[in-house]
């Protein structure tokens, strides 16, 4: 039987630890590139593999090493930047016709990104203790689920009106410096451990 008392606990504690983390970011970028739907899907499903391990594997997750957790993020974010910075600008057509853009390349990439940024984060590790603590696996689950479904909604609905009201190239811009600083700061974390 799920509590209902222990979904919500949870839920709070996690919609909040995630909301500053790098996630809302990584959200908000693909939001402004790709169709909500489909990088909704391939984040939701990253999530949902994260819940699953963190319930399952409880504090076993702590046991991996933060350094190279720290610096795979770090590749990945400066790949991405790098990415941005460099794409051959074809105008803003191709990000506004869904259509030419394909679900499992656009959910892949984003079910990649969050399955290896998120790894042996803070709210995964989060969510392993509040299982130990609660003993209550489905309600510890569905709560991190959601509240970490709600995060990257509200990251790519974020970045769809941000891209109505600001240009595509200025988006581009800042959030390639963005994912470059948090590249290097993933790098740093992992040397200087």
């Amino acid at each position: 039987m799920i509590s209902l008392t222990v979904t919500a606990v949870v839920f709070g504690v996690v919609f909040l630890a995630e909301l500053p983390d790098k996630t809302a970011l990584a959200g908000l970028v693909l939001g402004t590139r790709y169709r909500a739907s489909y990088v909704f899907a391939g984040v939701a499903a990253a999530f949902a593999v994260h819940v699953a391990l963190a319930v399952a594997a409880g504090s076993v997750l702590t046991l991996l090493p933060q350094q190279l957790v720290h610096a795979l993020t770090g590749v990945l974010f400066l790949g991405g930047a790098a990415m941005l910075l460099f794409k051959k600008d074809d105008g803003e057509e191709d990000v506004r016709k869904p259509e030419n853009q394909s679900f499992w390349k656009v959910s892949g990439a984003g079910f990649m990104l969050i399955l290896v940024a998120e790894f042996g984060d803070l709210t995964q590790i989060m969510t392993a203790n509040l299982a130990a603590r609660y003993d209550d696996p489905l309600s510890v689950a569905l709560g991190a689920v959601l509240a970490l479904w709600s995060v990257a909604a509200l990251g790519i609905v974020g970045g769809k009106a941000l891209m109505k009201r600001v240009p595509l190239r200025l988006i581009t811009r800042i959030a390639a410096l963005l994912m470059l600083g948090l590249g290097v700061w993933s790098l740093w974390e992992a040397v200087a451990g």
